[in-house]
């Protein structure tokens, strides 16, 4: 079931024009990966997703209804953004950051509830980060500052995440570990899981639907075998690769070269 949706968007800068005319279908429960080369639009599609770009022209729709009809503490109860490297105030320990989560669910009048404190012991439990709650999160390191504003996120309780190059800086075991973590919340809970990647392993072995952006517009749209290609890899991000299956039948690309030219 198609949950969120966006028709005809465009988007410019000046006379940059970043988006043209892109429309996309994102299904309810799903690990959607957004991949493209750097200035292909793929962050701009995601900010206006998430309603912190209004397009040029075109409509988001999140449950059939047009996103600019929901009221901000509406919205952040139902989506939660993570944007690139975002950084903590250097004295915030990780339950407070956590708790911030919660601020879509109160008002203004009211203080913390039982709830919130629950939701927040949740995330913190469900991110391994429940010893770690009274550290502060300038002194963790890149992949446990990560897990932190995730659960931040979860706290939230959101129906769909959206993330923006949610393993940048990180080596490749904190890689494989943020993306586990989302893969395991978005089979457990059912969470919509919307994410720009710049690894397209990642996305082939996490993803149930890939959308690859050239140029502001999408170039390939499907399930990782349809998109992942050897035609894709050359003609989006101009590498020559070969691209195998490994024993999930999920598809594996090695590199053999460029095919663009450099500088």
């Amino acid at each position: 079931m198609t949950f969120m949706k966006g028709e005809g968007l465009s988007v410019s800068f000046g006379d940059e024009i970043v988006l043209k005319n892109l429309s996309v279908e994102i299904e309810e429960g799903k690990i959607i990966a957004i991949l493209g080369p750097n200035g292909s639009g793929k962050s701009t599609l995601l900010k206006v997703l998430s309603r912190n770009i209004k397009p040029n022209k075109g409509s988001v729709y999140l449950d059939d209804k047009n996103l600019v009809q929901f009221s901000g503490k509406t919205l952040a109860q139902k989506m939660a953004v993570l944007p690139q490297s975002p950084q903590a105030p250097s004295d915030l320990t990780v339950r407070d950051l956590v708790e911030f989560g919660r601020f879509p669910h109160q008002s203004w009048w009211q203080g913390k509830s039982k709830q919130d404190d629950d939701c927040v012991g949740w995330a913190l439990r469900q991110t391994g980060l429940i010893q770690m709650a009274d550290r502060v999160v300038s002194t963790l390191s890149g992949g446990e500052r990560q897990r932190v504003w995730i659960a931040m996120a979860l706290a939230q309780k959101p129906e769909i995440l959206l993330l923006d190059e949610p393993t940048t800086y990180l080596d490749i075991c904190h890689q494989l570990e943020i993306m586990e973590l989302l893969a395991n919340f978005n089979n457990e809970q059912h969470l919509t899981v919307v994410m720009v990647l710049h690894d397209i392993n990642h996305a082939a072995r996490y993803s149930d639907y890939v959308v690859v952006v050239q140029d502001g517009q999408v170039f390939a749209a499907g399930s990782p075998r349809e998109v992942i290609t050897e035609h894709t890899l050359r003609e989006v991000f101009g590498v020559e690769s070969e691209v195998i299956l490994d024993k999930a039948g999920k598809p594996v690309v090695i590199i053999q070269g460029l095919t663009c030219k450099i500088g």
